[in-house]
């Protein structure tokens, strides 16, 4: 039987398309996770400013809010318009990463954490309980962000404004606020659709801007509780509409 010569033909293989699909997912996760981690340092927003009615803000003191006399700790509205309470207190507690929160919320947020992981979220949360120093120190580092781009000093602090809080003015320094990300940006979704199950809601979507005072942050999770949570989760309200109507 005569053997076939095939030394000089070119033999070509070609992988099946689906091969290609795991690198292009790891491409595509990439690639989101570098526009939220720019989005979450100012660099380029694409959400809606905030509207000039709402740049005001009070002064950095801390202020005693009568109005918030007997609304308990986890339902304390802090915003542009609503400081911070001067007799605020509350008992710090280290989570797993260095950041620190209300011991209060340790254990929802553990949970919730705890499950994002088991559904291959990599969850981590990136800030915590600020000072007033470090909040100061985030709105410097804003401004000196658009100072770079090229804005003018006072317009750099506008723009700043809507995306970092005043001090004073930050849930942050509640302690019972976290910026969380992730693997991949099906963290965010994920957050959006169970947290309330935790006592945690989506603090500042989107559509509520003009009544937060704060541009949209996919991150950005607040404890409230369940009961109030579950509430603002069914009714797709913010804190402060919810607040309203209990008032």
């Amino acid at each position: 039987m005569k053997k076939r010569d095939v030394s000089k033909r070119r033999i070509r293989h070609r992988k099946p398309v689906w091969l290609l699909l795991p690198l292009l997912s790891l491409i595509f996760a990439l690639i989101i996770s570098f526009w939220v981690v720019n989005l979450y340092r100012g660099i380029n927003p694409i959400f809606p400013a905030v509207s000039e009615e709402t740049t005001e803000v009070f002064s950095n003191d801390t202020q005693d809010d009568d109005a918030q006399a007997d609304v308990p700790w986890y339902l304390t509205l802090v915003n542009r318009w609503n400081p911070l309470p001067k007799d605020y207190d509350l008992e710090l507690m280290e989570i797993e990463g260095g950041e620190l929160v209300d011991k209060r919320i340790y254990e929802p947020l553990m949970e919730m954490l705890d499950n994002a992981k088991a559904e291959k979220l990599g969850p981590i949360v990136v800030s915590g309980y600020r000072t007033q120093e470090q909040q100061q120190s985030f709105m410097d580092e804003k401004i000196t962000s658009y100072r770079k781009q090229g804005y003018s000093k006072s317009k750099a602090k506008e723009l700043a404004e809507q995306w970092v809080a005043a001090v004073g003015a930050s849930e942050h320094q509640l302690g019972i606020a976290v910026d969380i990300n992730g693997a991949t940006y099906d963290i965010y979704l994920w957050l959006q659709e169970n947290s309330y199950k935790y006592g945690f809601i989506f603090r500042y979507p989107g559509d509520k801007t003009e009544i937060t005072g704060v541009a949209e942050e996919v991150w950005h999770y607040r404890y409230v509780g369940v009961e109030a949570a579950t509430e603002i989760h069914n009714q797709g309200v913010s804190l402060e509409e919810y607040l309203e109507n209990l008032n």
